[in-house]
């Protein structure tokens, strides 16, 4: 195995040896065995592996979605173990942000109104006016502008991932998790999609973690994790 980064002095994101085992027809089952490593502040990582290696599994752990049966994680410099689920939804909140291959938009709010949701949940303060305000900038930073007004329902594919984007970003997270973001899109809107992803991503310097089956998305990342059949069996840099 490549050099995997286990030096946990500092990382936006750290993995100490992570282990998740599940009960399935009286059997236990593992997962993921004894993931390790490091990701500094504003790197990329992508996350690969055939279909069933864990990669998905992994990604809800290191968000704090679920809890691992063995190790830890630190997100922020917080130790998610430490913390209940309520304690783990406000580190999320506070530092993360999330785009999903099936978008997970609500359907009957308009584009407007499922970015501004993640806004009022976690805006303090902030007036309705700022928070609108806001939402408007990143849904015509993603090309929506003409759209806001618009529900999931009347948006192709590639705008609904736009939208969901444009979520993502509106709290001004410092890592974000994507899980096979272009998956569910054809090859052009794909392309289109992921290319916006990564200009974003330059732009605020969120640390972005990604999900996906394929190489060329994965190579435009900084770090490369591979998983097969739960084992961490490489951590490289870019091919490209």
């Amino acid at each position: 195995m490549n050099d995997t980064r286990t030096d946990f002095s500092e990382g936006m994101l750290v993995a100490k040896g992570l282990g998740k085992r599940v009960d399935a027809a009286g059997q236990s089952i593992d997962i993921l065995h004894d993931i390790s490593f490091s990701l500094a502040a504003g790197a990329s990582l992508a996350i690969v592996g055939a279909s069933g290696s864990g990669k998905s599994t992994l990604l809800s752990l290191l968000a704090g979605l679920d809890q691992p049966s063995q190790g830890d994680v630190l997100l922020a410099g917080q130790a998610l173990g430490a913390l209940d689920e309520d304690g783990r939804a406000r580190v999320r909140g506070q530092y993360a942000g999330f785009v999903f291959q099936s978008f997970q938009l609500l359907p009957e709010l308009s584009a407007l109104e499922n970015v501004m949701l993640p806004l009022e949940l976690f805006g303090g303060k902030t007036s309705q006016a700022q928070l609108r305000e806001k939402a408007q900038h990143w849904l015509q930073r993603v090309g929506l502008g003409s759209r806001m007004q618009h529900t999931p329902r009347t948006l192709s594919g590639g705008e609904q991932q736009r939208v969901a984007l444009a979520r993502a970003f509106a709290t001004g997270p410092r890592i974000l998790f994507a899980d096979e973001p272009t998956g569910s899109l054809d090859s052009h809107t794909g392309q289109l999609v992921a290319d916006l992803l990564f200009e974003l991503n330059r732009e605020t310097e969120t640390t972005l973690v990604l999900v996906t089956h394929d190489e060329t998305l994965a190579a435009r990342c900084g770090q490369r994790l591979r998983i097969d059949a739960g084992r961490m069996t490489q951590w490289t840099g870019a091919t490209a």
